[in-house]
């Protein structure tokens, strides 16, 4: 057995199996009810929850009543030590969203999936997102976010780029969102404060 399937063995055995509520209702013939809705996993379990759900959806031949599962991730630009990398953060973990039509067989097939702990709605059935709300958390994870800065007032950092590169400048304030920062630089004998976007200095030590 592998470390997966003993893993999902022990979330099985950790869950009781549970059975569609009546009001969910049964599979009806050319419905086409699909929506996105979302439910909730436990914490460090998403991926592994996409991956298993997925290939159930894919041997049980339901990809016509479960057609996608998301786990929203956006990309973020973070610095630190001078040097900036994008890294991949969960939108809202312990959470997926997937785009299906819910009867008591899919209800059943997503709820009864190790890992699952139910879905986002009233106790007895799914509330899907609007179309408005699907729309906006997908859309979101196709931008990046600035970089955030790693630095705080008082801190001495060198210039990076633009007309002040490789001057020295010292922090007064980082702004709330840490995308940027107001800094003092010496030019010409007086002092003048300037702002500096994220990306665009160096922390120095």
């Amino acid at each position: 057995m592998s470390d997966i399937e003993a893993e999902n063995k022990n979330l099985k055995e950790e869950q009781s199996e549970v059975s569609a509520p009546t009001e969910i209702g049964a599979p009806s013939v050319g419905s086409n009810d699909i929506r996105w809705y979302v439910i909730h996993t436990y914490s460090g379990y998403e991926n592994k929850v996409k991956d298993t759900l997925t290939r159930k959806v894919h041997s049980m031949g339901m990809d016509d009543t479960i057609l996608e599962i998301l786990l929203p991730l956006q990309d973020e630009e973070e610095e630190k030590d001078g040097k900036t990398r994008v890294v991949a953060h969960k939108v809202f973990p312990g959470y997926l969203l997937i785009k299906m039509e819910v009867n008591d067989r899919s209800w059943y097939v997503v709820r009864n999936t190790p890992g699952v702990t139910g879905f986002v709605g009233t106790t007895t059935k799914p509330i899907p997102l609007s179309d408005e709300e699907a729309d906006r958390i997908i859309h979101g994870m196709n931008t990046k976010k600035a970089a955030a800065v790693d630095v705080k007032a008082g801190d001495r950092v060198r210039i990076t780029k633009g007309v002040f590169e490789d001057r020295t400048a010292v922090v007064l304030e980082v702004a709330e969102d840490k995308t940027k920062i107001k800094a003092d630089i010496s030019n010409f004998g007086t002092t003048t404060t300037i702002e500096l976007e994220a990306g665009s200095f160096e922390p120095l030590p």
